[in-house]
């Protein structure tokens, strides 16, 4: 039987998992949450601060090419996270089980499925790079930086991946203060390698690429040597590497809907990158600094998410779905608060906000529009971003797939052909993003109050067995 201890001081190797199938639920989500709002906030540093330093220390056109790539990056990362999405919620309902030896299982399982991964994702990432350029629409005066960028980008990928995995591993089991120390030492390192190779050694784009990748191979370094020292359940045996099938099947069962998910929309948002592109440098500029705010208003929400993800996974595998729903109440008030908070504020000075990145009057003027009129329904995204990720925690990730795969893709698609013949002009090819999100809220809240959560499939399976 798994030991219900509560670590809080520190060595990387003292097990710090979290049993929330008892206890107070707001607390849980919180103490699981705020380490985890905190250590995205740090990790969205990475790309905001090259953001940064080339538009203020090298040039617009370096600016543009780092901000616009991030479909590019997202589409291969976000298959990858939808993967290791699966690992985690396998991990956590089999530790809400109490069965040590499938948790153990799964850990190895989803290491060593990096690994092969990783080799494969940096020669396909690499190999990908001219194709994707073109889909963009990227102007011929920006292609040859964001072909640096992504280049050395996709040669250091492997990090990022082995972070990911080992702190959603960590994270399954209650644990999400160890993955935010990580991330605020490889954040601050990136800062100082970006200001380093930038401003002392003049290497510009590849300079703060290099610093990129650099930080991210810490983290991972970070993250393996606590999973080597722990002495908990999940603990990394390297001799014990291999791919349990079973395992995997579980894992690709949970995992592979959310991958294609964030895999297509991600190269969903490659045509609606090209459809700004149209608009000229100065719009790519603009809407690269909305991005990287809307990324920061988006943490919130999304660190709620993924603590309900956990709660509800741990609790059906203990089957308590009353327990569960619960909580995903509390994690939808909790996101709807958080949201409404940090929203006001961007809506109001989204000028300066915008000069802080970028100050040439015309970027200003096309991010302003942006974040005032697209801020405000974030709102919206709470509700499809909580109730998607508890239906993943219950083992269900085919139908927000489907969901959101409707929402963000086909009709986005459908929504972005129509107002680029209708009018084209910039803000109702911007309000795409919005008109996506309230398709998949209203079709997300119908199936989860329909569907309801039920008993976790691979305890039953367990049980069967």
């Amino acid at each position: 039987m798994l030991q219900r201890k509560n670590f809080s001081r520190l060595s990387l190797g003292k097990r710090r998992d979290v049993d929330m199938t008892e206890g107070n639920i707001t607390r849980h989500i919180l103490s699981f949450a705020l380490p985890l709002l905190i250590g995205n906030v740090f990790q969205q540093l990475y790309n905001t601060v090259d953001t940064w330093v080339v538009g203020n220390y090298v040039s617009n056109t370096a600016y543009s090419a780092v901000g616009t790539v991030g479909p590019i990056v997202n589409m291969l990362i976000g298959f990858f996270m939808g993967l290791s999405s699966g690992a985690g919620v396998v991990i956590s309902q089999y530790y809400g089980a109490h069965n040590e030896e499938k948790v153990r299982q799964t850990v190895h399982t989803a290491l060593m499925m990096t690994l092969i991964l990783g080799v494969i994702f940096t020669a396909l990432g690499i190999a990908m790079i001219p194709l994707m350029l073109k889909l963009i629409n990227m102007p011929t005066t920006v292609q040859g930086e964001a072909s640096t960028y992504l280049t050395i980008y996709f040669a250091g990928i492997l990090g990022l991946m082995i972070y990911n995995i080992g702190a959603g591993i960590l994270r399954a089991v209650g644990d999400s203060q160890r993955p935010f120390y990580f991330l605020v030492v490889s954040a601050v390192l990136n800062i100082v390698l970006d200001l380093v190779f930038v401003l002392v050694f003049k290497m510009g784009v590849a300079g703060v690429a290099l610093a990129t990748i650099i930080a991210q191979g810490t983290s991972a370094v970070l993250v393996i040597f606590t999973l080597l020292r722990t002495d908990s359940c999940i603990r990394l045996i390297p001799r014990q590497l291999r791919l349990h099938w079973d395992m995997l099947r579980k894992i690709f069962n949970v995992g592979i809907p959310a991958a294609l998910q964030m895999a297509i929309t991600s190269f969903s948002n490659i045509f609606v990158q090209s459809y700004i592109n149209h608009f000229g440098e100065d719009c790519m500029s603009g809407w690269t600094t909305y991005a990287k705010v809307d990324q920061l208003l988006f943490l919130p929400m999304q660190s709620i998410a993924l603590a309900a993800t956990t709660f509800v996974g741990q609790n059906l595998g203990r089957n308590q779905p009353k327990r569960a729903r619960q909580g995903v109440r509390q994690a939808l008030l909790l996101a709807l608060a958080s949201t409404a908070i940090l929203t006001i504020p961007v809506v109001i000075f989204a000028s300066p906000i915008v000069a802080f990145f970028n100050a040439k009057p015309e970027v200003v003027d096309f991010g302003t529009v942006f974040l005032q009129w697209l801020s405000p329904f974030y709102l919206l995204c709470c509700f499809n971003q909580v109730y998607g990720s508890a239906l993943r925690g219950a083992g269900n990730s085919r139908v927000p797939m489907i969901i959101m795969l409707t929402s963000f893709v086909a009709f986005r698609q459908v929504y972005l052909f129509i107002m680029a013949r209708v009018c084209n002009e910039i803000l109702p090819i911007a309000m795409s993003y919005p008109a996506g999100w309230l398709v998949c809220t209203i079709l997300t809240s119908l199936y989860y109050h329909k569907a309801q959560l039920s008993k976790s499939r691979l305890v039953e399976d367990e049980e069967t067995a």
